[in-house]
């Protein structure tokens, strides 16, 4: 029992939203004058609605109180600047405020490590990955990807935690700020894709073990602490996500292997592997009610089940984009002008065509969706917020985006002699 309260002394310590402020603080940044006052004037903390401010200063309809944002014991007044951050198109959130910074290097590295777990790298890196480098290493990362995060997504609708409280904490990023906190996937994803990545990748290709490690580390912890820096998630979070990456990442690697085959070459997979997303998309669902999460997760699901239909077409056809075995281990010292120039616009091409891929499919889903099950599209905000619109949009979008991937791409770039 005494562990168990010195646990859980531990753990309120680490969720303690002063501890975001503190290493906000540590890397320069600082909210307004009157920042830290913001909440006292409210009458204590109050309900908080995962991270927004206290209900009183809601409730008053004020904003933080602007100021000149020194640093307290600073050699100078910081550099400061007004931003807006990437908000979410589903939510009303305005999320501009404004904050003051001494280093726009730890700002811009923390903005590339929050990135990192977000849409753009995955479009850029898997992509990558598999048309330039090695199909057999990228299908099962995105396997391991899609199972951590899936977890993770449905593990915050579970645990229903809010974001840290605003203020204390500066929030420079609003764009998951209606998802709940408990655990982090940008940290889970942060661990589980380098650390997946140097477990398959060692003695498949040669690199020194020490450049991959030290890669991991960095990767990790530049996605971990960006989390934190940006004021979206406590320290508990983020130790959480990277033990929970780590748990999934023992369970998931030693059978990675069978499940890539089984989508490659049992005659039914593609059939199971759609009506298995398709289920665990509609579980996750109803585990709360709405909130930008559940679209994430049915993306992510889509993806997986569109990468392995994919992938099983272009078994069933022959079509091999593995290295052939008598070619391992890999190397890149072969790397030339000519190869590097044909790998940057093979990612350009088939970027674009993913790209379209998707925006074609969302034009075609959400006002089939919505005459479907009679919802009125006129406000497509709202109708996405319906399970019967979402779902089916973001699940098959994306699912086409990966089969694309896997096997529109590849085929493209044999017929244009890009392969």
């Amino acid at each position: 029992m005494a562990f168990c309260r010195r646990l859980a002394r531990l753990a309120a310590h680490l969720q303690d939203p002063q501890k975001v402020a503190a290493f906000q603080r540590l890397c320069g940044v600082e909210g307004p004058s009157g920042w830290a006052e913001a909440e006292q004037r409210a009458g204590g903390r109050g309900p908080v609605v995962n991270g927004g401010p206290p209900a009183a200063e809601r409730a008053r309809g004020q904003g933080h109180p602007a100021g000149n944002g020194t640093v307290p014991g600073g050699a100078g007044p910081p550099q400061r600047w007004r931003r807006r951050p990437r908000r979410n198109s589903l939510t009303e959130e305005d999320g501009s405020q404004e904050f003051s910074t001494r280093s726009r290097f730890l700002y811009y590295l923390f903005s590339l490590g929050t990135e990192l777990g977000n849409e753009l790298f995955y479009i850029l890196f898997f992509p990558f990955c598999i048309w330039n480098l090695d199909a057999w290493l990228g299908r099962r990362l995105i396997i391991i990807w899609v199972w951590v995060m899936y977890l993770g997504q449905c593990t915050k609708d579970v645990i229903r935690w809010p974001r840290p409280a605003s203020p204390p904490v500066v929030k420079l990023e609003v764009f998951y700020n209606s998802e709940y906190s408990m655990p982090s996937t940008h940290a889970m994803s942060g661990t589980a894709i380098p650390l997946a990545l140097l477990l398959l990748s060692y003695g498949r290709w040669q690199y020194p073990l020490m450049f991959g490690l030290i890669l991991a580390f960095c990767w990790c912890a530049l996605v971990c602490c960006s989390r934190i820096y940006m004021g979206m998630h406590s320290i508990l979070d983020v130790i959480a996500g990277f033990l929970y990456a780590i748990l999934i990442l023992v369970v998931f690697h030693p059978v990675v292997d069978l499940i890539d085959n089984f989508n490659l070459t049992y005659k039914y997979a593609p059939l199971i592997i759609i009506s298995l997303h398709l289920a665990l998309g509609i579980f996750s669902f109803t585990l709360d009610t709405w909130s930008t999460s559940r679209g994430d997760t049915a993306q992510i699901l889509g993806c997986g089940a569109g990468v392995a239909c994919g992938s099983h077409v272009n078994y069933i056809m022959g079509l091999k984009l593995d290295p052939l075995p008598d070619m391992l281990p890999l190397s890149l010292s072969s790397l030339t002008v000519t190869v590097f120039g044909k790998a940057i616009l093979r990612l350009l091409i088939g970027v674009i065509v993913l790209l379209l891929t998707k925006v074609a499919m969302k034009k075609a889903t959400i006002p089939l969706a919505c005459k479907i099950f009679r919802i009125p599209h006129d406000n497509v905000r709202k109708a996405r917020q319906r399970m019967e619109v979402e779902l089916p949009y973001r699940y098959i979008t994306y699912g086409m985006v990966g089969f694309s991937l896997m096997f529109i791409v590849p085929c493209l770039f044999h017929f244009i002699g890009l392969s």
